[in-house]
This record gives C-alpha cells, sequence and structure tokens, in this order.
C-alpha cells in the first residue's frame, strides 16, 4: 500500500487519489475488513489522514506511560474501549500509574469500557473518583493488589459506573462491606467480583450484595475468613440462575449449609473451590454431586479432610463433565474409591486429577484411571508414599502421551483450580 492514487477511467495518464473520492466512513469501511493488527498499523503508514482515522478505529491498547503521553494517546484514540495499564508483580517500574495519570484517563478516554489497573500501587480513592466522575460507561475495573484503596474510592465507583459488570480487586485489604452496599445499591448488573484476600468482608456485606446483585455469576472470596454459611447461602439464594463459579478457599467458617444451598438452588455451577473449608461432610459433597452432576466442571476439595471413598464415587460417577478434580490431603481416601470405574463403559472427561498427600492411594488405583481417564493432562501425586515413577513404569500403566505427571514439585500446576 505504497501508493493512495489510483488510474482515472478512459484518461491516459491521468490519476486521482483515494482520498479524493472516498469518504471517511468508507474508509473506515476498508479498515474494518483488514484482519491482522500488523496490516491495521501498515494501513497507518500511508497518510496522515490514513492514519488518524485507524487511530480513532483503535479499540485496545496496552501502555505504559505519564500523564503527558496518555494526554497524546487520548487525543489520538479516541474512541478507546479497552486500557490496560496493568503492571506486572516480577517487573514493576516506579512510579507506575498515579492518580493523576486517572485523572487523564478519566478526562480523555470517555469510551472506555475496560480499565485493567492490576498491581498499581500508587494509586488512590483520589483516582477512583476521578474514574467514577469520568468513565461513566466503564464495565470491567480490575484493581487487584491496589492497597492503598478503600471503600471511598469504590463507592465512588460504584455511584457513577452503574453499568458496571465485572470488578476485580483481590488483596485490596482495607475493603469493608461498604463496599458491597454500594454496589449493591447502584450496579444492578455486576456479574464478576473478586474479593480474594479481603479479610475484612463478612457476611453482613454479602447479604447486601444479594439484595440488590442477581446476576452474579463469577463470585470470588478465596481467604475471606470471615465470611460463613449465612452469607453465601444469601449469594446462592439469590443468584440460583447465574451463578456459575463460586470460590472459598480458607473459609474455615464454611460448611454443609452452603453445600446444600448450592445443591437446593444452583443447577448451573460449574466450578467450586472449597479447600480448606474442614467442616463440609462427604454426604454434603454427594448431594452436590447429585444435583449440580450435569453442570460441574471443576472441583477443588483438597483439605477437606471428611471426604469418603463413598463420596468420591459419588463425584465421579454423577460429574460426567468434571473436567478438574483436586482431592489433595484428603487422608482417608483409598483405592476403592476408584474401583467402579473399572466397570464403567464410558471414559471420564478428567484433565486435571490432583490426589497429592493421599497417602492410602497406591498405584493399583492411579492404574485404573489412567485406563478411564483418556484426556488427562495432568497428574499430581506429589507426597503419595505409594505412588512413583519407577511403580507406575513397573505395572505398565499407559497414560496420554500428552500427560505431565507430577511426582516431586518440578512441574508447574495448571491455574483453573486456584
Amino acid at each position: 500500500m505504497a501508493s493512495n492514487s489510483i488510474h482515472g477511467n478512459g484518461v491516459s495518464g491521468s490519476k486521482l487519489c483515494i482520498n479524493d473520492v472516498l469518504r471517511d466512513d468508507e474508509l473506515r469501511s476498508v479498515l474494518g475488513r483488514v484482519e491482522t493488527e500488523k496490516d491495521k498499523e501498515t494501513f497507518g503508514l500511508v497518510c496522515k489522514r490514513w492514519l488518524r482515522l485507524q487511530s480513532t478505529e483503535r479499540k485496545k491498547l496496552a501502555a505504559r506511560a505519564g500523564p503527558h503521553m496518555l494526554r497524546k494517546m487520548a487525543d489520538r484514540f479516541t474512541r478507546l474501549v479497552e486500557l490496560d495499564l496493568a503492571q506486572s508483580v516480577s517487573r514493576s517500574f516506579y512510579p507506575g500509574v498515579t492518580d493523576s495519570d486517572l485523572a487523564v484517563i478519566a478526562n480523555g478516554f470517555t469510551c472506555l469500557k475496560i480499565l485493567n489497573l492490576y498491581n498499581c500501587k500508587g494509586i488512590t480513592d483520589a483516582g477512583m473518583k476521578a474514574i467514577g466522575e469520568g468513565l461513566s460507561l466503564l464495565e470491567s475495573l480490575d484493581v487487584s493488589y491496589c492497597r492503598k484503596l478503600t471503600d471511598k474510592g469504590f463507592s465512588a465507583v460504584a455511584k457513577g459506573c452503574s453499568g458496571l459488570r465485572i470488578l476485580h480487586m483481590a488483596g485490596c485489604r482495607f475493603v469493608t462491606d461498604g463496599v458491597l452496599e454500594a454496589l449493591s445499591k447502584n450496579c444492578r448488573s455486576l456479574e464478576e467480583l473478586g474479593l480474594q484476600g479481603c479479610t475484612s468482608i463478612t457476611d453482613n456485606g454479602l447479604i447486601y450484595l444479594a439484595s440488590g446483585c442477581h446476576r452474579i455469576r463469577f463470585l470470588d472470596i478465596n481467604k475471606c475468613s470471615n465470611v460463613s454459611d449465612v452469607g453465601v447461602s444469601s449469594i446462592s439464594r439469590a443468584c440460583s440462575s447465574s451463578l456459575e463459579t463460586l470460590k472459598l478457599l480458607d473459609c474455615y467458617k464454611i460448611g454443609d449449609e452452603t453445600i446444600l444451598s448450592l445443591a437446593e438452588c444452583c443447577r448451573n455451577l460449574e466450578t467450586l473451590i472449597v479447600g480448606g473449608c474442614r467442616d463440609v461432610s462427604a454426604d454434603a459433597i454427594k448431594s452436590l454431586a447429585t444435583a449440580c452432576g450435569s453442570s460441574l466442571k471443576n472441583l477443588r476439595m483438597d483439605w477437606c479432610l471428611n471426604i469418603s471413598d463413598s463420596s468420591l464415587r459419588c463425584v465421579l460417577s454423577q460429574c460426567r463433565n468434571l473436567e478438574a478434580l483436586d482431592i489433595g490431603c484428603c487422608e482417608e481416601l483409598t483405592d476403592a474409591s476408584f474401583q467402579f470405574i473399572s466397570n464403567e463403559e464410558s471414559a471420564l472427561s478428567l484433565k486435571i486429577l490432583k490426589v497429592g498427600n493421599c497417602p492410602k492411594i497406591t498405584v493399583t488405583g492411579i492404574g485404573i484411571l489412567a485406563g478411564k481417564c483418556s484426556s488427562l493432562q495432568y497428574l499430581d501425586v506429589r507426597s503419595c508414599p505409594y505412588i512413583t515413577k519407577a511403580g507406575l513404569d513397573e505395572a505398565g500403566f499407559h497414560f496420554p502421551e500428552s500427560c505431565k505427571i507430577n511426582f516431586d514439585g518440578s512441574i508447574s500446576e495448571p491455574a483453573v483450580l486456584l
């Protein structure tokens, strides 16, 4: 695309400039048919007009920039929908994003719907206030590990961004139930909420949330140690038709009431993490497996010490679409959990299985699984004294060629159950 001129019809040697023939909307239509980002950048190299059109049509941008550069970007990318300013934990830069940067963003990127500020530790409530006042179209905000933020800043966002559907604020340790009350009153379309490690959240906050937000499909309250069955059950009842993912890792006050409420109300549940919830009983897990068997895909219940062979058999027999299962540290489980599988005609759908620290499970049980899990991609058998590489090789069990077996922690774990 080296020239923007074309030959005229029937006139020898005469030329017409494309820019004289095509209007802006027609050139935008041409740009819309360009498939790759590289070719779109090339489009902008033709001339200043084409660069301006290419810039105004850009929807996504990832950048590291201060206020001066952000102002230039705002002038150029006037229709930007998604802006990613996240900082890597391992390669963060100083000072990073500041409140003054957020003020520029709020005034300059008025079409913005998605804003990622993950690990931008320098921002405060003043920056959140600017977002609330300037980005009324915002639908998704990630401020995880922005540790200076408090209820005041989040309340400003909730009031100004009523169309918010996704909010992640993991590690924001100053957040309290007041945030959930503000979301309930102002953001009725909220679908996804990440609160991992927000330890000041209590049952009262979840009850507030449930009173106004009935479309939640994803709720992460991992390590929110002050929530119990009362609060979580209120969410399962209020969001019965929408809830798909619930994460309760190390919420040690959670017990059977939560599990039974999920079994009764949430038939679309796909992911449940109850690792470290030691009061959950075998019977409650059976009820869940029976009720949610067709939908459940990911189940983490490591350190649920009451899990028995019969409850695991129920999970494996009822949850035929289960793809990821963590039963680590469930010390009473034995090979008997898997015996029935050998008589089943159909294969299991398991791709990820973690049985680390299950001292009574042996090569025999794992061998049964190997024969029925043709899709297995990751198997964790760390600290299982009767399961060794030599033992599996000697028994002649054949795992899928792509399956990685973690014997000693040298293989990185899939993130699906975190």
